[in-house]
């Protein structure tokens, strides 16, 4: 399947290993899983024994109609959410929609601190910068968004477009102070913190689906034939890695390994690799992969998974542990999600979009020693 088909924001999901997310109860063709909000039943891994798990949830909190994207600590999120004291969407199709604003939320005091507001816009999309002081978001009502990076020290911003790249298309954190995507004029940028904007000199030759940037690599695939390639930027060399139609890549923490989603063939697969492509280990696989993100000590990796399982169409929320190799389920029917670590590792954040609707939720885990 063709990766423009299919959209540069599809979303990724997970494999059937399936490893309960509370206690659990097992039989010939079954696991159950119990959570506060009722028993659910996740079909196969019939293998697994209870008690061999490490990782469980303690509690989830949803928060509708708000998007939740990134930590500013432990306790702060940075949330899209509508502001109703601006003044309803111009738009008729939007008439019955306030503007969404970015706040800062704390989890615990349930309080939010207004970032920035604009009339008749959406905001969202926030990331924060390694250093915590800026922040880069998008802003949108109908059709491609524009992107922009807030200062949060002293609230100004500024677009990434100028008459060289004409906007940006996508756009990605490289480091604490530049951002790398790519751009309409068919040509790879970089943006720094200051307010420069300008093309790459090293990849301005055709359209590009996919920029990411890990230390001295740019990870790149164009729409020409979606296959990943790296260009190291000491050396200036180019490489294919050889892996087919490339719809995602995800730097680890420590930037020397990257996962990656493609679809070879009638499946989504999430490979793990070193930063030059070599030791490949499949992750998972199954009809949609997405929401996939590194826990800041790296030892776990989040994702979204739907799979058919036993003619069932089966669709969740998933962490994979490094350490042991096992995936833990800890919510169903999530599908088109983003994921988010906190910076201690134990709390997830998922958020699910519908249009330009969407929902959060919070997860507390509990992390155990194995027996």
């Amino acid at each position: 399947m063709k990766i423009a088909k299919m959209g540069i924001a599809m979303f990724v999901t997970g494999v059937l290993l399936f490893v309960t997310a509370c206690s659990s109860e097992t039989n010939s063709n079954r696991v159950v899983i119990k959570e506060t909000e009722g028993t659910i039943t996740v079909i196969d891994n019939a293998s697994k024994e209870a008690g061999e798990h490490d990782v469980s949830v303690e509690k989830i909190e949803r928060y509708e109609n708000v998007e939740i994207t990134d930590w500013l600590d432990d306790e702060t999120v940075i949330v899209s959410k509508e502001n109703t004291t601006l003044e309803k969407m111009k738009l008729e199709e939007l008439s019955d929609s306030y503007p969404r604003s970015l706040y800062f939320y704390n989890i615990n005091t349930k309080q939010y601190k207004l970032l920035k507001e604009q009339n008749n816009m959406f905001l969202g999309g926030a990331t924060l910068s390694a250093d915590k002081k800026h922040l880069l978001y998008h802003e949108f009502t109908f059709g491609d968004p524009a992107y922009y990076v807030l200062n949060l020290e002293t609230l100004d911003s500024f677009g990434l477009f100028n008459d060289e790249i004409g906007g940006a298309v996508t756009a990605k954190w490289a480091d604490e102070n530049t951002i790398i995507g790519a751009a309409y004029s068919r040509a790879v940028y970089t943006a720094s913190t200051d307010g420069s904007v300008a093309p790459f000199a090293h990849l301005s030759v055709e359209a590009f689906l996919l920029i990411e940037q890990m230390k001295e690599n740019i990870y790149y695939v164009a729409y020409s034939d979606e296959t990943l390639k790296v260009l190291n930027l000491t050396t200036k060399e180019k490489t294919n890695l050889n892996i087919n139609n490339v719809y995602g890549v995800v730097p680890s923490p420590d930037g020397n390994q990257i996962l990656v989603n493609h679809i070879p063939g009638s499946k989504s697969i999430l490979t793990l690799s070193d930063a030059n492509g070599e030791n490949q280990k499949t992750i998972t696989e199954g009809t949609v992969i997405g929401g996939v993100s590194w826990s800041p000590d790296q030892r776990m990796i989040s994702y979204t998974q739907e799979a058919a399982v036993n003619g069932v169409t089966v669709k969740g929320l998933y962490i994979y542990d490094m350490l042991t190799g096992k995936s833990t389920q800890i919510a169903v029917d999530i599908e088109n999600a983003e994921t988010s670590w906190s910076p201690s590792g134990k709390t997830l954040v998922y958020t699910e979009k519908n249009d330009n609707q969407f929902n959060s939720a919070i997860v507390h885990l509990k992390f155990s020693s194995q027996k």
